[in-house]
C-alpha cells in the first residue's frame, strides 16, 4: 500500500471513494481501545456507582454527538480537513486557530492512549513473564507503541481505514470475552474509599457527564473532516453521512466507555485504572488483554497522530505531512513520559478534557454557524490560499484574518476557562454558577453570540458546477473471450 501523499490540500473527486459505511467502521474500530475505555473509569473514580456512571456517560455522549456530528458535513463540501475549512469563517490565516485546537486535542488523546495502553501492557507482561514494572520497562513499551503508531499514521487514511475494519470485529470480540472474565468480581457500588469528588451527587454527576461523556464526541470536533473529505457529496447524501457519523460516534464511544465502567467497578479501580485492571484479570484473559492494549492503542493513536500531522502541516505549509506526523509523534511521546512519571492519571485526564472542551467548543460553534449561513456552499480553491503561499480570495478578509470571528472565539474560550472546574484549576466564574462546571455551555453560547453580533451574514459564494459521479461500466461493454 503506497504512503498517502495528501496533506490538507483539496481531495480530487476521483479520490473521494469512501462512503457512510467507512465512517461507521473508522469511528467504531479506532475507538475500541484503552484510551477510550479509560474514560468509563472516570465516573466510578469520582465516587459514582453503576447507574449514575452509566447515565452520566450516555447523557453526555448523546449531547456531544448532537453538537459534534454536523461538523462532518463541512468537509463533505470542502474536500479538505476541518481546520482548513474553518478558514471560511476565521480567514485563511485565522484558520490556524482550528489547527492549534486540533493539534492540542490530538496531542493529548494520543499521549493518553499510549500512556494507558503501555501501562496495561507492562502490567500484563509482569504477570505473565515476571517482567519488572519499572520506569525503564514502561519507557521501552511506550517507545515501541509510538513507533508502530507512527508507521500507521504515515501510511495514512487508507491503511487506518483497513485497520479500523479489522479492529471493529476483533476488539468487540475481546471486549465480550472481557465481560465474562470480570463477571465474578462485578459490583454496582462505587470503588472503596471513593467519596463524591465534588462533595455531593449532582455536581459530581455533571462533572462525569462532561469529563467522561461529552468529552468523547468533542475530541472529534477537528477530526471528522479527516474522513468525510474522502466522501463524495455527489454519491452520498448529507443526511446519510450525518446519520453514519452519529451512529459511529454513538456505538464507537459508548461501547468502550461502558466496558470501562464495568471493569472499573469489577476491579475496584479508584485512583488508578491500569494496575487494578491487570490485577483483577484472570490468567486466561491476560493475553487477550495484552492484544487489546497493543492493537487497540495503535489503531486509536494512529488516527489521532494522522490528524495531528494534518494540523501541523496546516500550521507549517512547507512541511510535508510525513515530516509533520513524525514531529507530532515525538512531542506526543514526550507528553507520555511526563504524564506517566510526573502526573496523577485522574487529575491529568479530567483537567485536560475540561480545559480543551472549554477552548474547542466556541471554535466548533462558530464553524457550524458559518456552515448554516453559507448553506454548505464554499469556495474550495480560496480555502487553499495559505497552502499555496499566496494571497487573496473570498476568505482573505484582512491580511488573512477575520478578526471579529477570532475575537469571538477568544472571548468564548476565555469565558469557558473562567467557568471550568478541574482538580488542578478552578475558574473565578464558579462562584456565580454554584460551583457547577458550565464551561461547555457558556463558552459555546458566548462565542456563538459574539460571532453573530460581530459579523454580518456573508455574501453567497457562487455555486460551483457539479462534478458528475463516474458512470458504471455498461454490461454490454464486457466481452467474453473464448
Amino acid at each position: 500500500m503506497p504512503i498517502e501523499q495528501r496533506g490538507v490540500d483539496t481531495i480530487p473527486e476521483e479520490e473521494r471513494t469512501s462512503g457512510p459505511r467507512d465512517l461507521v467502521s473508522i469511528l467504531l474500530g479506532s475507538n475500541l481501545c484503552l484510551g477510550v475505555i479509560v474514560f468509563g473509569w472516570l465516573p466510578p473514580s469520582f465516587g459514582l456507582g453503576l447507574w449514575p456512571s452509566v447515565t452520566s456517560i450516555v447523557v453526555g455522549t448523546v449531547v456531544g454527538i448532537v453538537f459534534t456530528a454536523p461538523l462532518a458535513l463541512v468537509s463533505l463540501r470542502t474536500a479538505t480537513n476541518l481546520s482548513t475549512s474553518s478558514g471560511a469563517q476565521f480567514g485563511v490565516r485565522g484558520r490556524l486557530v482550528g489547527s492549534v485546537v486540533g493539534l492540542l486535542l490530538s496531542l493529548g488523546y494520543t499521549a493518553l492512549t499510549l500512556w494507558i495502553g503501555g501501562d496495561v501492557m507492562t502490567g500484563v507482561m509482569g504477570r505473565l513473564i515476571g517482567l519488572p514494572d519499572d520506569q525503564g520497562v514502561r519507557a521501552l513499551t511506550y517507545g515501541l507503541l509510538a513507533v508502530a503508531t507512527v508507521v500507521a499514521a504515515v501510511f495514512g487514511y487508507r491503511l487506518l481505514l483497513r485497520m479500523s475494519r479489522i479492529l471493529a470485529v476483533g476488539m468487540i470480540a475481546l471486549l465480550l470475552v472481557g465481560v465474562v472474565a470480570y463477571a465474578g468480581d462485578f459490583t454496582t457500588a462505587a470503588p472503596p474509599d471513593t467519596e463524591y469528588l465534588l462533595g455531593s451527587f449532582w455536581p459530581t454527576w455533571l462533572l462525569a457527564a462532561v469529563a467522561a461523556g461529552l468529552s468523547g464526541p468533542v475530541a472529534f470536533i477537528t477530526l471528522l473532516g479527516d474522513y468525510t473529505r474522502y466522501v463524495s457529496p455527489h454519491r452520498h447524501r448529507p443526511k446519510k453521512v450525518l446519520a453514519a457519523t452519529a451512529l459511529g460516534l454513538f456505538v464507537g464511544l459508548l461501547t468502550p466507555q461502558l466496558f470501562g465502567t464495568y471493569t472499573a467497578l469489577a476491579a475496584r479501580a479508584g485512583l488508578d485504572y491500569a494496575g487494578p485492571l491487570v490485577a483483577a484479570s484472570p490468567v486466561w484473559y491476560l493475553l487477550p488483554l495484552f492484544l487489546a492494549a497493543s492493537a487497540g492503542s495503535i489503531g486509536n493513536a494512529g488516527l489521532m497522530l494522522y490528524s495531528m500531522g494534518l494540523d501541523l502541516d496546516a500550521i507549517v505549509p512547507r512541511a510535508t505531512r510525513t515530516t509533520a506526523t513524525v514531529v507530532a509523534a515525538l512531542v506526543a511521546t514526550a507528553f507520555v513520559f511526563v504524564g506517566s512519571f510526573a502526573w496523577d492519571a485522574q487529575s491529568a485526564m479530567t483537567s485536560f478534557v475540561l480545559l480543551l472542551t472549554a477552548i474547542g467548543t466556541p471554535w466548533a460553534v462558530i464553524t457550524l454557524i458559518g456552515y448554516a449561513r453559507c448553506r454548505g456552499v464554499y469556495d474550495a480553491d480560496a480555502l487553499q490560499v495559505l497552502n499555496r503561499r499566496s494571497r487573496g480570495g473570498v476568505y482573505w478578509y484582512r491580511a488573512g484574518w477575520n478578526l471579529p470571528a477570532t475575537a469571538s472565539w477568544a472571548l468564548g474560550a476565555a469565558v469557558g476557562m473562567a467557568a471550568v472546574s478541574t482538580p488542578l484549576y478552578e475558574g473565578p466564574l464558579l462562584a456565580l454558577t454554584g460551583g457547577v462546571d458550565c464551561s461547555f455551555i457558556l463558552s459555546g453560547l458566548v462565542g456563538g453570540a459574539a460571532y453573530l453580533a460581530m459579523t454580518p451574514r456573508p455574501a453567497p459564494v457562487p455555486v460551483p458546477a457539479p462534478v458528475p459521479a463516474p458512470e458504471p461500466r455498461p454490461a454490454e461493454a464486457v466481452v467474453a473471450v473464448d
